[in-house]
């Protein structure tokens, strides 16, 4: 792609998300998310794969249903309460419509079912961006907005929870599991989310510093799906064998950086009186471990047949940018220790 138009579209990107982050009104909130999404479309499409295609076309038509059900239920709010405010929204009708046009426009379940088809259809760059960044400006519009109805954010996160975990049981292609992982991911915010948005906020940003690790050791590995993790020996011994760590943090294991979001999450549950919950996400994290801990064997435990010229990757300099990958891993694997700092930081 020319650099001058990917230069463009990136600040397409960064502009419609900044306009959402800085709006009060519906209508400017609404434009932003739409820059945002035509903004990733030649990204996704720029390959001019038929898949990548099919995962563009479904990827443009979802987002047009949630931003058209956003748009709608906000027009309807201004219609019975006269308010075009973001943090007005008192109304149940336009309340409910707008948590599940969020809920579908970041791939909550049961909404979710285009995540793991798009993501599969694109290269693991793109892939990241829309694991990432996409999620932004949803999320800051759910995070102001006030819910009518606790239950239905309890309902959503707990088969988000649930789904992701199942979801990702049975796949081989790794761009569908870590859909699966995002699903997840998500729905363990949104859990949380009335209780402690301050929690929430650290749960996203530990998903991000994760998720960015594992997408940069996938494309440094050229991996696509589980057979091909196991010729990563060849190409970064030593980052072989960090890879378990980075994937059971994303599994939620102590003393690693993932077990720090779930560990609060638990606990703010517990502090409502919701233990029932706390128990089912506690469980529906044993799902995810599973495939994370399947990857993990593939990659470290398992060498492919190589002959001589396949175990010599690793002596060739690498032409990709390893300084982010390595911060990242870092941060992915040792923030632990410093839970209580983040937290007062939050909370402050």
């Amino acid at each position: 792609m020319n650099p001058y138009i990917l230069a463009t579209l990136l600040f397409g990107m960064g502009l419609g998300t900044t306009i959402t982050f800085a709006s009060s009104h519906w209508l400017l909130a609404w434009m932003g998310l739409e820059m945002n999404t035509l903004a990733i479309i030649p990204l996704m499409a720029q390959h001019h794969h038929p898949r990548a295609v099919e995962a563009t076309t479904k990827y443009f038509l979802t987002q047009a249903t949630a931003a058209a059900t956003l748009l709608f239920a906000s027009v309807t709010n201004a219609w019975l309460t006269g308010q075009w405010e973001i943090q007005q929204i008192t109304h149940p009708l336009p309340s409910i419509m707008i948590t599940l046009a969020l809920a579908l426009k970041i791939g909550l379940a049961p909404l979710h079912a285009w995540l793991p088809e798009v993501l599969q259809g694109l290269d693991l760059t793109t892939g990241l961006i829309l694991s990432t960044w996409q999620k932004l400006a949803p999320f800051a519009l759910i995070l102001q907005l006030q819910p009518s109805s606790s239950t239905l954010l309890i309902i959503l996160g707990l088969t988000s929870t649930l789904i992701g975990g199942w979801g990702g049981l049975n796949q081989t292609q790794l761009r569908k599991i870590l859909a699966y992982s995002s699903i997840a991911h998500l729905g363990w915010m949104i859990l949380v989310l009335q209780f402690s948005p301050s929690i929430t906020l650290l749960t996203l940003l530990t998903y991000f510093i994760m998720t960015f690790s594992t997408f940069l050791v996938f494309k440094l590995n050229e991996s696509t799906n589980i057979n091909t993790l196991a010729t990563s020996w060849a190409k970064a011994p030593a980052l072989t064998a960090l890879m378990p760590l980075i994937l059971l943090s994303l599994g939620g294991l102590p003393p690693l950086t993932g077990f720090m979001p779930k560990w609060l999450i638990l606990q703010e549950l517990t502090k409502q009186g919701l233990a029932p919950t706390a128990t089912l996400a506690a469980l529906s994290a044993l799902l995810s471990l599973y495939f994370y801990l399947r990857l993990s064997y593939a990659m470290t435990l398992t060498i492919s047949p190589n002959n001589l010229t396949g175990s010599t990757p690793w002596r060739l300099p690498s032409t990709q940018l390893t300084y982010p990958l390595a911060t990242s891993t870092a941060m992915t694997i040792c923030l632990l220790p410093l839970t209580p700092a983040i937290s007062a930081l939050l909370t402050s």
